[in-house]
């Protein structure tokens, strides 16, 4: 069935209200190492739960900036690229929104302006072309597995189940990068990377604490 403009605008109206203020669930089961029991400090428990709170809204992010691109394409072909990569971040959503609960944490308070700052930059990406939307998703997607990266070696050793998680995010950014690249991604200036990395570290500051 083909949509409409308006039937997209109406769908991403939904989807913003389902990311921000509902819980979606998961398509695939959550990644778990059964065989590692968890047992974590107090503070260890309080660590964990607020790197996964950021990790939380990373992907409410990832749905802002899909679904902002997905809506600007003209290219029914990177639309469906969009939206199927939009689905498996929703994986993501639900598995750390879940994991920040198990660790007795809060997601961010944040979370609509997060949304909606992301939305706003994915739909200035879309507006620039194809091919710089996609560069846009390839440098997103690397910095976020850098980051995550980054949380392997900052989550406690004994939290078997939010490394799990983040191991398995980070696969599927790098493989959501490669496809972007498959499909004629730009390589974006040094200095709108610069930006960006800027931009990341501070919402992943303030996502920390809030």
């Amino acid at each position: 069935m083909t949509l409409t403009p308006f039937d997209r605008f109406l769908s991403t109206v939904d989807d913003a209200l389902r990311t921000v203020f509902s819980s979606p669930p998961a398509s695939q089961p959550c990644p778990t190492l059964p065989a590692e029991p968890t047992e974590l400090s107090a503070t260890e428990k309080k660590e964990a739960g607020a790197l996964m709170r950021v990790n939380h809204v990373g992907e409410v992010c990832a749905q802002a900036l899909y679904t902002a691109q997905a809506f600007t394409t003209d290219s029914e072909t990177l639309r469906a690229h969009f939206l199927a990569a939009r689905a498996e971040e929703t994986d993501h959503l639900a598995w750390t929104a879940q994991r920040v609960k198990e660790l007795g944490g809060h997601t961010s308070l944040l979370n609509p302006l997060w949304y909606a700052g992301a939305f706003g930059i994915g739909l200035v990406a879309g507006k620039m072309g194809d091919a710089v939307s996609l560069g846009f998703v390839v440098e997103t997607e690397n910095q976020v597995e850098a980051h995550l990266e980054t949380h392997m070696n900052r989550l406690p050793v004994g939290d078997h189940a939010s490394r799990a998680i983040v191991a398995q995010m980070m696969d599927d950014e790098a493989r959501h990068a490669y496809n972007a690249m498959e499909l004629g991604a730009m390589d974006l200036p040094a200095s709108v990377k610069g930006v960006m990395k800027a931009v990341a570290r501070v919402m992943t500051t303030v996502a920390h604490r809030v």
